[in-house]
């Protein structure tokens, strides 16, 4: 599959100057919202049909990506050479800021590896992305006991990397606009070091997107606030964990810092 970006960076293109259209958009919520769940509706049809495979979920992610764009959100993504540095499926580890990340990713990776996400049980069942997430084969966890996720990942988890589908995880319990390292748990590490894979961290700060009071995937957006991903050197976890794990968070924390 032929990707969306010719080079190992991409940087959204400033303009001199905007165009009536392009003020008109800007930082226009409704559009944004409006073009977000035809996108949604669109997908989730093709899901219940059975043909929303990868092609067509890369498809709508880069849909969102360019319409992010057009209401000024800049995206600054570095390091996309790592994406297939290894010749085996990877274990994407990132932070977790808003629901930017999760629409987006797929149009970066998704054209260079077969792919998925450990996601929330609520995700699937979700009224409007049950159907599309169901469709990706995710690893699913509740939150409530955590010895039946880490079954869940540990097992789910080492049968799709053999199948040659890399994974993306979040370990943080939940999205959050701060980043805190006691919140980021070593569970992707452990399942890298018992399916024998390479990590791959990723650092991102996607506020431009906000998460909303009534409906949470339908945040507030703001133009003011650059978009950064960051893909890092792909690597081998040999020890219990703790190094590697350490070593995604000081990634993390080293490019929020260098983002501010």
């Amino acid at each position: 599959m032929k990707g969306y970006f010719d080079s190992t960076s991409y940087h959204t293109p400033e303009k001199e100057h905007l165009s009536i259209k392009d003020r008109i958009l800007l930082n226009n919520w409704f559009y944004f919202a409006l073009r977000y769940a035809a996108v949604v509706f669109k997908t989730r049809k093709k899901a219940i049909r059975k043909i929303y495979d990868t092609k067509a979920w890369t498809d709508s992610s880069f849909e969102i990506f360019r319409f992010i764009e057009k209401t000024g959100g800049k995206f600054h993504i570095t390091g996309m050479e790592n994406i297939t540095r290894s010749d085996s499926p990877v274990l994407f580890i990132s932070n977790h800021m808003s629901t930017l990340e999760t629409m987006i990713l797929p149009s970066i990776i998704g054209p260079h590896r077969e792919l998925t996400f450990v996601v929330k049980e609520s995700l699937v069942k979700h009224p409007l992305f049950g159907d599309i997430m169901r469709s990706r084969n995710p690893i699913v966890v509740g939150r409530a006991d955590p010895r039946k996720d880490f079954k869940a990942v540990m097992n789910g988890g080492v049968e799709l990397l053999s199948k040659g589908v890399s994974i993306i995880i979040f370990p943080q319990s939940t999205r959050s606009l701060e980043f805190k390292p006691e919140e980021f748990n070593s569970l992707g590490v452990k399942l890298a070091k018992k399916a024998g894979v390479e990590v791959v961290p990723v650092a991102i700060k996607t506020d431009f997107w906000g998460n909303g009071k009534w409906i949470k995937e339908l945040g507030p957006i703001d133009s003011k606030k650059s978009i950064h991903i960051k893909f890092g050197e792909p690597f081998l976890v040999t020890g219990n964990g703790k190094e590697e794990n350490q070593k995604i968070i000081q990634f993390i924390q080293s490019s929020l810092e260098e983002w501010k």
